[in-house]
């Protein structure tokens, strides 16, 4: 089946440009250094999904004339990968039942905690979101896709990334257990986190993503959560030519 992905955000937590910063990319008039909070958008048999919900949703959604929602998966609640999630309001009122949230269990219990407001039966204060939680706990069949989690180390924290038929999108992480390795052989596309070129302790580096490139050999890689330390075009020109750093708006194909 014939899919679309769209980079919705490719920026890290703090966006870039960043807020009181008077770095280089931050003041650059490059549209392709304006990096909005991690995210993607998934287009296949006519569903729309969505990984993560940033506090920049709003703005993503208006950009890409997002009209409909299926589904949202949930890689970790880390504020930027959740705080957009009030903003799923106006696209659920015209969703035919509750848009469904799949995330890992713990994960889904702290998004219950989180936005109470939203799952207690008891909140009368106005409009909320119509969503309901799902739990991942293997793969799993999503409109005719199959979706097939993969663990991540984000620091000493597991997460998610996701596989979906050719593609694989992993974001936040620092290190990729080998289990989850054999889970990203033959693909076309794959995203990985690369933050800067400076070590950080929860995420993975240009360096070290170069080489999960090399080892894992994708057809296509691109490089997401760029902080402003990564100006894009000087960045992409010193990368091999079939790795590339993601920016927003950006659109492949793939089989999913």
């Amino acid at each position: 089946m014939k899919a679309t992905l769209t980079v919705l955000g490719s920026g890290t937590s703090m966006g870039v440009p960043t807020i009181g910063c008077d770095c280089a990319v931050c003041h650059s008039t490059d549209p392709k250094d304006r990096r909005t909070r991690p995210s993607v958008l998934l287009e296949f048999g006519g569903r729309v999904v969505i990984i993560d919900t940033t506090p920049d949703f709003r703005e993503q959604a208006i950009r890409e004339r997002i009209v409909k929602l299926d589904a949202v998966l949930y890689t970790h609640t880390h504020a930027d990968h959740i705080l957009g999630i009030d903003d799923l309001r106006p696209l659920s009122y015209h969703h035919p039942g509750n848009i469904p949230l799949y995330a890992m269990p713990a994960a889904g219990d702290f998004l219950r905690t989180m936005f109470r407001y939203i799952f207690d039966d008891t909140y009368k204060y106005g409009g909320i979101a119509q969503v309901e939680l799902k739990s991942i706990d293997g793969p799993f069949d999503l409109f005719g896709a199959r979706i097939e989690p993969i663990t991540v180390m984000h620091g000493d924290l597991p997460i998610l990334g996701f596989r979906f038929g050719s593609a694989a999108y992993l974001t936040d992480f620092s290190s990729i257990p080998e289990d989850s390795v054999s889970k990203l052989q033959d693909l076309d596309i794959l995203f990985l986190d690369a933050l800067r070129h400076r070590p950080h302790p929860t995420h993975s580096t240009v360096e070290n993503s170069l080489q999960i490139a090399e080892r894992l050999k994708p057809r296509r890689a691109f490089f997401t959560h760029i902080c402003h330390d990564l100006p894009h075009q000087a960045t992409n020109a010193t990368l091999p030519e079939n790795v590339r750093l993601s920016y927003d708006g950006l659109k492949l194909d793939f089989e999913i």
